[in-house]
């Protein structure tokens, strides 16, 4: 006696909306990263007076490494919630 399976419906990460939602956490992280960034450099002087000395490049250095780390986590982890739901449905 074979066991019914039932075929496997296609991730939905692999879809316009799966996208989307991948984006979508991508940006909440860009903003947490610029946001994290602003809150350091008010509260740490050091920071900001480091970020003072440094110039423009070293501004733009440590916007830029926030954001992405900010943004490559929150996109893993919106990747880890999209995969969850898929095995709850």
């Amino acid at each position: 006696m074979r066991a019914n399976k039932t075929p496997k419906k296609p991730t939905s990460l692999i879809s316009a909306t799966g996208v989307i939602k991948l984006v979508t956490h991508a940006m909440m992280g860009a903003a947490l990263g610029l946001a994290f960034g602003l809150a350091l450099t008010l509260s740490n002087p050091a920071v900001a007076n480091l970020l003072n000395h440094g110039g423009s490049q070293a501004m733009l250095v440590f916007a830029l490494t926030l954001v992405t780390t900010f943004a490559i986590g929150a996109t893993l982890t919106g990747l880890v919630f999209i995969i969850d739901e898929d095995k709850e449905s």
